[in-house]
């Protein structure tokens, strides 16, 4: 079976997720045990608003994102997984309806296993608890930083964030979105996100055709951002040290810390 250009191009990290990682070895194998690997194509549903899920979904490549929609069918993004995600995760926590719903934006993969069986780990196994409630914590705080910045930044900053969050979790220069995409993920208009990487271009920042967009300038890219990267990156790194990880690019502190 081929594989599509995305597909390949969220394989530049290792096939595992963060959070399988920090857990002890014979855990680690008795989850992995009931888990299947599967491939995630772009715009694969991961859950649906106020339904429980089906699986549980360890991503190990490509970017899931979490979505919130109006009554009117307006569309923005409130976070962003990488392999360091469980979408369900939430649904574990309580019976409290999820609102929001939870679909690929770049292909790539994870493990799968039944709802229910990780629903009797969740609640039997305490390593497995502290590795989602920790998740959970992260997830709140990034979610809170993320709301402010799409509430009181610029369409700039927040495009300039969101594709350096993504570099980190892929560490992937070229990046397909469309216009589109890109409006539904930043809660702009598509106009709006066209002027915006029409302007980052035209300094050198990112080079957008055809809805394909590649970083060629990262720092100067770090430069048109607000504050809200800064905090996000160091949410995101503070996970991946369960396991001694970092993100792209690598920053030792970001180990050592």
């Amino acid at each position: 079976m081929s594989w599509s250009l995305e597909e390949r191009l969220a394989l530049i990290y290792p096939l595992s997720n963060v959070l399988i990682d920090a857990l002890p070895d014979a855990l680690k194998r008795k989850l992995t045990g009931q888990m299947t690997r599967v491939r995630l194509p772009l715009r694969a549903p991961l859950y649906e608003p106020n339904e429980t899920p089906r699986h549980i979904h360890f991503i190990t490549s490509g970017i899931a994102s979490v979505v919130s929609t109006t009554l009117e069918g307006s569309t923005t993004e409130v976070t962003t997984l990488g392999r360091e995600g469980i979408p369900q995760g939430v649904h574990l926590l309580g019976s409290v309806p999820v609102p929001t719903r939870c679909f690929m934006q770049i292909a790539g993969t994870a493990l799968r296993m039944e709802y229910a069986t990780m629903q009797r780990l969740f609640a039997s196994e305490e390593e497995v608890r502290r590795v989602v409630l920790a998740y959970a914590q992260y997830q709140t705080a990034l979610l809170g930083q993320i709301a402010g910045c799409n509430r009181l930044h610029s369409a700039e900053a927040r495009l300039s964030r969101w594709l350096l969050m993504i570099q980190d979790r892929t560490a992937n220069s070229l990046l397909r979105l469309t216009q589109e995409f890109l409006g539904e993920m930043i809660g702009s208009q598509r106009t709006t996100v066209s002027e915006v990487a029409g302007d980052l271009q035209a300094r050198g920042l990112i080079e957008y055709s055809r809805g394909t967009i590649r970083i060629l300038d990262r720092v100067g890219l770090e430069n048109t951002v607000c504050e809200c990267y800064s905090v996000t990156r160091k949410l995101i790194a503070t996970l991946y040290r369960l396991t001694e990880q970092s993100l792209y690019p690598e920053d030792p502190s970001e180990v050592e810390g």
